[in-house]
């Protein structure tokens, strides 16, 4: 970085020195593309503005006629902004990438409540009528209750999956109770199905907008599907704060741990959902913090602010 660092100074040095003595269009360009160089090697924009007054005061250094000093300082921050222009357009793609992720994901979880609303309603409705008929069928022919039982049977084990599958999709506890009794919901169902040992921390009273308290929902429910899977863990620790300006969730799991780089780097499963996890959590402008090493466990932390949401958008 150093190096790099270096080379560009030079070339911002001869390129402002080029433009203050009547490189005009062409020196702006040059301050443009490297601009783009610059952003391109990893330069930031405090180093960019150092650069800038290094350069210009080696300049100013050089001049003794306070009117062209002026001048030259005037021409200058033009040249400084036609070199940060790459800057701004890259930060504003990203904020307007940003706005399209969140009505991405508002969109995917307006589906997902219509697809689990019309699973928990519809096919509870055809079940009760299949359980109805089955009574009718047993009064009817009392001799076969006993294969009709075992029907009954498989029915309920088709209703509990329903019923997984509709919380799993969009929970309507989260909708109805809010975040933290959706999450105990979650953790006892998932304890129950994986044997893991979770303990869940929070304020019952908490309240977010509902963009949030899903992604807080999202982000816990794929930590768990990642223990589960992949950790070998025993335990999982989950805790939701109230901070002053911020609501803070943590994950912790006694696993076999992870290298993070190379599992971010990776396009399975577990890759693939801590993306998905920092993309979320960039959509709400919160921060995700993965720690975890082979054979120490891992712990996710979720910060995101406590307000609305970037934009405005307020999600389902």
């Amino acid at each position: 970085m150093t190096d790099r660092l270096s080379a560009i100074r030079q070339q911002y040095a001869a390129g402002l020195r080029d433009f203050l003595t009547g490189g005009g269009e062409t020196a702006l360009h040059h301050a443009y593309e490297l601009g783009r160089d610059a952003l391109n090697q990893g330069v930031g924009l405090l180093d960019m503005i150092a650069l800038h007054h290094e350069a210009l005061g080696a300049l100013l250094r050089s001049t003794s006629i306070p009117q062209r000093t002026l001048e030259m300082t005037t021409s200058a921050n033009l040249f400084l902004l036609e070199s940060v222009s790459p800057f701004e357009m890259t930060h504003r793609g990203f904020r307007e990438s940003n706005t399209l992720l969140h009505r991405l994901n508002q969109t995917l979880e307006e589906e997902c409540k219509r697809i689990a609303h019309t699973l928990h309603d519809d096919a509870g409705q055809l079940l009760a009528s299949v359980y109805l008929a089955l009574d009718k069928a047993a009064t009817n022919t009392p001799q076969s209750r006993g294969d009709l039982d075992q029907i009954k049977e498989l029915l309920n084990q088709i209703e509990s999956q329903v019923r997984r599958l509709s919380h799993e999709l969009r929970p309507t506890i989260l909708d109805d109770l809010g975040l933290l009794p959706a999450l105990q919901f979650l953790c006892d169902g998932v304890a129950a199905r994986s044997g893991l040992h979770i303990d869940i921390e929070g304020d019952s009273d908490l309240t977010l907008v509902p963009l949030l308290g899903t992604v807080l929902y999202r982000i816990v429910q794929e930590s768990l599907t990642n223990v589960s899977r992949h950790a070998r863990a025993s335990w999982v620790q989950v805790v939701l704060q109230k901070e002053a300006q911020c609501i803070r969730c943590t994950i912790k799991d006694n696993g076999i741990g992870f290298d993070v780089p190379t599992v971010l780097n990776k396009a399975g499963k577990l890759g693939l959902g801590l993306i998905g996890m920092q993309e979320r959590v960039n959509s709400v402008g919160g921060l995700l913090v993965i720690l975890s090493s082979p054979d120490c466990g891992t712990e996710i932390t979720v910060t995101i602010p406590s307000s609305s949401p970037p934009g405005g958008l307020h999600g389902v």
